[in-house]
């Protein structure tokens, strides 16, 4: 979802780092095109994982790369870095809760792609919910997309 929208599209989005359930830490560049299918995109992970890399096709330009723990050496000095849970009990409007902050802040947004639990991590300096019932990781991530194209007036 965050590849696909128009934050990115504008180059506002910096970077995206997954962490799989084994504790990989994989760096996905912004420009990249994730297969739509599940048999490509299996295809392409499994390559992932096993080479540590996928580059662009006739160039050694890296879309996606393996990359040594932990995520904060890589995460913007100074930023605000925001966990979010159905489980917190701190419920905001992601518009307004984004349209507060300072133009020259930096967001990171750590966002949990599991069917149960709860994201945990030590570097979060505050957990949100954004709505008082359970959402996708997809939809979540739309929500907080729309609230930043609104507060850089993306069209």
């Amino acid at each position: 979802m965050v590849l696909d929208s128009p934050i990115n599209k504008a180059g506002r989005l910096r970077n995206v780092y997954v962490r799989t359930a084994a504790g990989v830490l994989i760096e996905v560049k912004p420009y990249v095109r994730i297969p739509r299918t599940f048999k490509r995109f299996s295809g392409v992970m499994l390559q992932l994982l096993q080479k540590l890399s996928i580059s662009a096709v006739g160039k050694r330009e890296k879309l996606m790369r393996v990359i040594k723990n932990p995520v904060t050496q890589y995460l913007p000095v100074n930023s605000r870095k925001l966990g979010f849970s159905y489980s917190s009990e701190k419920l905001v409007n992601i518009q307004n809760y984004v349209a507060s902050a300072e133009n020259s802040t930096d967001f990171v947004f750590v966002v949990g792609a599991m069917a149960h639990g709860k994201v945990e991590t030590d570097y979060t300096e505050d957990f949100i919910s954004i709505c008082g019932y359970p959402l996708s990781a997809a939809y979540c991530i739309t929500m907080i997309c729309q609230a930043l194209a609104g507060k850089w007036t993306v069209l």
